[in-house]
């Protein structure tokens, strides 16, 4: 079941929260929702949904500040993708108006032999071209865990991790094959053909999410390093237009770790300052971890340690704006898992606030990965639950057999001290998809 969530910020002395419903566009039995913002803030929402004849279609809808969503458009679809809780479509918007976005697509009949494609759209989503291969080595191996970002005001740039000199060996777990995932990157003219492409590191984790943020001193890509012994910590790569900088270590955690742990990074930027928000369970205890540059992700500052424990369950997310540094992440305790808000100053000095947002139907994989962005005074996360494995509606006020999916919404807001958080919950439809073995 999809749950979204919306938060409308108010002044940065708010003290309580107040929630309400935020519609959503979305059928039953949709999946993998993504959420990115257009260069005029509007909302942006991307999905996966199964198709009646078999085979999936990647669909998204738009929101402004009129708060109305435009009708659903079918960005591609087909039978042959490769649909996963932990690597998913990512939909972007140019500054020139036109939209991007990424699908996987089998290539051979091993469980992890897929490719990026890569889809763009110059009248707003009505109409979808197939742009040039994103990858050319034609290796029935894993390509995917994508980040896109706008490269000038019509270009797109795309990472992904790469497989080809895996031999096809590679099974998430004890990481075989000829070689290892190494991290790619590329660069799109407004024609759809590919201008450059770049190895960035030729040993990567295989399976955790890149992520992608604009500084005024160029691109951010935050990913997990795989370095000698197995350590597995974070990494940040600087591309300036023309030419990517060596990948600095965000913080030595020294994480060992003989398999992908599935709980990629996140990256945000304003100005020069960037912060990169992480998961490592680094001397046996899981942890989550901030840390923040003020020279564009030359250098980070000491890590800040968020929340630590064996409930912590990681896949973060990260969003900055005016007000603060937003961190989501999720907790899992006695079987029941949580998503959790915390929001701090530039600096990492000050904790603004901390919020158990909701406590979620589902555990494991199926809650897949929140997604959080902030725009329009309001910051939104959009999450996965799952209630008696059936895609149904559920809470307050809600009919069961509505085909509409909603979410919540959540402002802060100041309040008297006499009013106290209200909140209720309503959401719908469960994702699906084959999911790479998870080491935790």
């Amino acid at each position: 079941m999809k749950t979204l969530l919306a938060l409308l910020l108010l002044p940065a002395t708010a003290q309580a929260a107040t929630v309400s419903d935020w519609p959503l566009p979305v059928p039953a039995g949709s999946a993998q929702p993504n959420l990115s913002l257009s260069p005029d803030g509007d909302r942006l929402l991307s999905w996966i949904e199964r198709r009646k004849e078999g085979g999936h279609r990647l669909v998204f809808a738009r929101q402004g500040n009129t708060q109305k969503w435009s009708a659903p458009r079918t960005i591609t679809e087909g039978d042959n993708w490769f649909v996963n809780w932990a690597d998913f479509p990512a939909l972007q918007a140019l500054p020139d108006g036109s939209l991007w976005a990424h699908t996987l697509v089998k290539s051979a009949q091993a469980t992890y032999a897929y490719d990026v494609r890569l889809f763009a759209s110059r009248d707003g989503g009505t109409t979808w071209t197939a742009t040039a291969a994103v990858h050319d080595d034609g290796t029935p191996t894993e390509h995917g865990f994508a980040s896109l970002w706008p490269q000038g005001r019509d270009g797109l740039g795309i990472a992904w991790l790469d497989g080809r000199h895996t031999g096809g060996g590679h099974d998430h777990g004890g990481h075989g094959g000829a070689g290892a995932m190494s991290l790619r990157a590329a660069v799109f003219g407004a024609d759809g053909k590919k201008r450059v492409e770049h190895e960035l590191d030729a040993r990567t984790c295989d399976c955790c999410q890149t992520d992608a943020a604009l500084s005024d001193d160029g691109l951010l890509l935050a990913y997990r390093d795989r370095a000698e012994g197995e350590i597995r910590d974070i990494a940040v790569a600087r591309f300036d237009g023309k030419a990517w900088s060596a990948p600095v270590t965000v913080h030595a955690d020294r994480w060992m770790m003989p398999a992908c742990p599935v709980n990629g990074p996140a990256i945000a930027a304003r100005g020069r300052q960037a912060w990169v928000a992480w998961y490592t369970a680094a001397g046996g205890m899981p942890s989550i971890r901030i840390a923040a540059s003020d020279d564009a992700g030359r250098r980070f500052g000491p890590m800040k340690e968020i929340a630590r424990g064996e409930a912590q369950h990681g896949r973060v997310d990260l969003a900055a704006n005016a007000t603060g540094v937003w961190v989501s992440w999720l907790q899992e305790s006695a079987g029941r898992q949580s998503v959790w808000l915390a929001r701090y100053s530039p600096d990492l000095a000050a904790e603004h606030f901390r919020l158990k947002v909701a406590d979620l139907t589902g555990r494991g994989r199926g809650t897949g990965f929140p997604r959080l962005q902030l725009g329009d005074g309001s910051a939104w996360l959009a999450w996965t639950e799952i209630v008696s494995g059936e895609p149904r509606l559920r809470g307050p006020g809600s009919a069961p057999d509505c085909t509409q999916w909603y979410g919540i919404g959540l402002w802060i807001m100041v309040m008297p001290p006499h009013r106290t958080l209200v909140r209720r919950d309503k959401a719908a439809a469960q994702g699906e998809g084959a999911a790479p073995a998870q080491a935790r």
